[in-house]
């Protein structure tokens, strides 16, 4: 399989090394804006997808191929890992849904612990798929959903603004909440480490209702889980990101859990965030992406406030602050995308 290039720019930056600009790519950049994915989806389920490693891959590859981002993020969703572990979630328009939550000691024993490759072969297999037709140059990321986030969503069965089940179970049965975000910990710690080991160069962990939490509740029931998973992912020495949606209040601790980078959403500016994050540890964000629903003229000039305000800080990654949405302008991204390569200097000396 052709691996990825030593000077790979988003490695690089991981590393905290000098590079001519910062890397950039963005989440859910393999997805519904694209005219290309709508025409593939038209041919098969979202799970299905999910499910085929061709179909997977090459979902992945085509904004590769339309905006020649830094990075390819594989195609899949943070909710895979729970399926196989035993939660039927379904993925109607409204969002995931689960039939029968995991609300309480009884129904917990549906729930088990499954071998991280043959559990889930399928996302290895577009691991493989894709790092072999990937360009040398770019690196290839695989992700995974939090600890906490996934426990928000067996617990709650879909989305919430405000969680109420999740939290009645961390405030009247802790040890409950603590027993599945252990669980999950150790599920997802072997899962980001078996996507290393069948192709992606790095892994984003997202935990997308941290944010949600209290800073006291954030350092009891999402750091401790988070942590362990970089933990067990740093035995790899393979970079990893962790995104947190929400809460400015939790950056510090954030930057805490062990992850190479931090990914930030748009609710600070980067100046803020360069002050709160140790100097060892890496940034990623945070355009809002509904920026790049305006004109590619104002899309241009919002990113270049983000490259000033990193201007050299080492290991900067350029991303939204949260992923692309599907009435996304493809201009806007590409107006996006050329703002961060017409800040090369090594172009422009």
């Amino acid at each position: 399989m052709p691996s990825v290039n030593a000077d790979c720019l988003f490695l690089k930056a991981c590393r905290r090394e000098k590079v001519p600009r910062p890397p950039v790519w963005m989440m859910r950049q393999a997805g519904r804006y694209l005219p290309e994915y709508r025409e593939v989806r038209k041919t098969a389920s979202f799970l299905d997808m999910c499910h085929t490693p061709e179909l997977a891959s090459e979902v992945t590859l085509q904004p590769i191929r339309r905006y020649d981002f830094d990075a390819a993020i594989i195609f899949s969703d943070i909710l895979i890992p729970l399926i196989a572990m035993g939660a039927p979630f379904e993925f109607p328009e409204g969002g995931p849904r689960l039939a029968e939550p995991f609300d309480d000691a009884k129904a917990l024993e549906r729930l088990k612990r499954v071998d991280a490759v043959t559990g889930m072969p399928w996302v290895h297999e577009a691991l493989s798929l894709t790092r072999s037709q990937l360009d040398p140059s770019k690196a290839l990321l695989g992700f995974a959903g939090a600890p906490f986030t996934l426990f928000c969503y067996l617990v709650e069965g879909m989305g919430s603004k405000l969680f109420p089940k999740v939290k009645q179970m961390m405030f009247r049965q802790p040890e409950l909440a603590r027993e599945l975000l252990q669980l999950l910990a150790e599920q997802i710690g072997e899962y980001m480490v078996a996507q290393l080991e069948h192709g992606a160069d790095a892994v984003q962990l997202f935990d997308t209702w941290a944010g949600l939490l209290h800073p006291d509740d954030y350092e009891e029931f999402a750091l401790p889980y988070a942590r362990q998973v970089f933990d067990r992912v740093a035995q790899t020495g393979a970079p990893t990101i962790y995104y947190v949606n929400g809460n400015p209040s939790l950056l510090s601790a954030q930057s805490a859990a062990g992850s190479t980078i931090v990914g930030v959403d748009w609710r600070s500016t980067l100046r803020e965030v360069n002050r709160k994050v140790p100097s060892n540890v890496g940034i990623q964000g945070n355009l809002d992406p509904l920026v790049l629903l305006s004109s590619p003229e104002v899309v241009a000039q919002r990113t270049n406030r983000m490259l000033q305000e990193m201007d050299g800080r080492p290991g900067y990654i350029v991303n939204l602050g949260h992923g692309v949405i599907p009435q996304t302008p493809l201009d806007s991204v590409q107006a996006f995308v050329e703002t961060v390569r017409a800040s090369d200097r090594s172009a422009s000396s």
